[in-house]
């Protein structure tokens, strides 16, 4: 076991490790981050600006979704590819409610992770997905607070890309494991229940973002049916960045498409 998932934090004050005093974690000039009785640690300061993290409301129509079973295939997928990297130790940027982080887990019996997210509704779930991951608030987009070259493997299902923080938390020989949706993801409900589009070109925005800190290793096309209920249907609309655009609700039955890109990304 490489050590506990909280030891991998850093202060965002000073840069010092943490340790855990009490009910906190705490750093060596006493900056002191209070441990939620969910389990989770902010580390953002006061004041900071949220306006994009995920509402209580998203948090709990991605939990009902997922709970359902519909993107167990990409959990699994995302496990695999994982599972091929034998990583010790995962930082997942982005983690939302710890749902792939905890496939993830699962499929490697002595890893630990650690979860950064900007919404403390996802980490208050996220914080129990897996005995062996911890959870922290924080903005990705923002240089992270995780030890230099701590982590084996970063993952990013759906989340903000920090190329060059990436590059810096992962050991030299890590790799970044990213999922993005592919162009006709969920493309039978956007019209209906007024979806952001999925931009073609995405994948190559993706290589352009990450191009001068990774270099492309493999990529898989994950794509499979969906029966959904109307209340599905209008989860999958509000559990995404489309809700802060007020999504409609869908009525009846929906045969739509999952569809995925899996891609591992190395340093270079």
């Amino acid at each position: 076991m490489p050590g506990t998932p909280f030891a991998l934090l850093t202060c965002p004050l000073c840069g010092q490790s943490l340790t855990p005093r009490g009910g906190a974690l705490q750093c060596a000039t006493t900056h002191s981050f209070d441990v939620a009785r969910q389990g989770y640690v902010n580390l953002l300061p006061g004041g900071a600006h949220t306006g994009t993290a995920d509402t209580a409301e998203m948090v709990r129509a991605r939990a009902d979704f997922l709970a359902a079973g519909h993107y167990a295939p990409l959990a699994d997928a995302v496990a695999e590819a994982a599972k091929a990297l034998a990583p010790d130790v995962v930082l997942d940027a982005g983690t939302g409610t710890g749902y792939y982080l905890a496939a993830v887990l699962d499929a490697l019996p002595s890893a630990i992770g650690l979860g950064l997210d900007l919404s403390k509704y996802a980490l208050r779930r996220a914080a129990r997905a897996h005995p062996r991951a911890a959870a922290a608030v924080w903005d990705v987009w923002q240089p992270l607070p995780v030890r230099s070259a701590a982590a084996d493997l970063v993952l990013n299902v759906f989340a903000p890309r920090n190329a060059p923080e990436f590059a810096r938390v992962l050991r030299p020989d890590g790799a970044l494991l990213v999922v993005t949706p592919a162009p006709d993801h969920l493309a039978e409900l956007r019209e209906q229940a007024g979806l952001l589009e999925v931009d073609a070109a995405k994948e190559e925005r993706l290589d352009r973002t990450l191009s001068g800190h990774f270099r492309p290793e493999h990529t898989e096309t994950l794509r499979y049916p969906l029966t959904l209920t109307a209340t599905e249907a209008t989860d999958a609309a509000a559990m995404g960045p489309s809700a802060h655009h007020a999504p409609r609700r869908i009525e009846g039955e929906q045969r739509v498409t999952a569809s995925f890109r899996v891609s591992v990304y190395r340093r270079g």
